[in-house]
Order: structure tokens, then sequence, then C-alpha cells
């Protein structure tokens, strides 16, 4: 169940983060206050939403049997750990303290960033496997 779980939450990460986010979301959404947050979490929960749809769908055509509190826990740990890490500062605090800085410039954050988020969704099929 863990490998069915894992693959349906990529793929809901993929759809989420490049079919469904929009430019104003990927410019904004790391920006000062309100301005910053609100394409920020509009974005995490295009996550969720898509997430969510996977999970349903397989608990119907694979017979899953997701109890619906650590189904929810889930959700809201994708949507929590995506919005932070989207922030982008998170990343580039790892990059420059873990002696990749100079990878910044040659476009690093942002592999960094998808190994991050991928990290979030093991985290949660593995919750949801137990």
């Amino acid at each position: 169940m863990f490998a069915d779980l894992a693959f349906l939450l990529y793929v809901g990460h993929l759809v989420a983060d490049y079919a469904l986010q929009t430019d104003h979301q990927a410019e904004h959404k790391a920006g000062p206050g309100w301005k910053g947050w609100a394409p920020n979490l509009a974005h995490a929960a295009t996550h969720v939403v898509v997430c969510g749809l996977l999970l349903a769908l397989g608990a119907v055509v694979l017979g899953w049997r997701l109890p619906l509190l650590p189904a929810l826990a889930a959700l809201l740990w994708i949507g929590a750990t995506h919005a932070v890490i989207d922030r982008r500062w998170p990343v580039l605090w790892w990059m420059t303290h873990t002696g990749s800085a100079d990878w910044i410039s040659r476009g690093g954050a942002a592999h960094v960033d998808q190994t991050a988020h991928i990290a979030a969704l093991l985290v949660a099929a593995l919750f949801l496997s137990a």
C-alpha cells in the first residue's frame, strides 16, 4: 500500500505544482506579508485538494480503507509543509548551511525544493501505511 500511496501523492504533487499552479502563484508565493501568503496558501490548497481526490480515488479503485482522521492529518501535513517550503527561505537556509550556497545561483534551489516536497509526501505515505 505504501508504494501505491506514495505514487498517487507524487502524481498529485506534479499536477498541483506544474499543471495547476498559476503564474501569479509561482511569482508571488514567497513574497512578503499577505501578498505572498495569499497565493502561497491558494497553491498549497490546490495540493490538498488534488492529493485528497487521488486518495479518494485510490480508496475506491484499490479498495483502501483509509481512516478519515489520519487521511485528513496527512492532507494537512502536505498542505502545511508545501506552504512552508514554498516560502523559499527554508530551501535557501538549508543550502547556505549545508555547503551548497554556490549551487543556488546555478538553479539548484529548484531541485532542493522538489526534494523537500517529495520527502514530505513520503512521510505522509508512510503515516497512512502504518
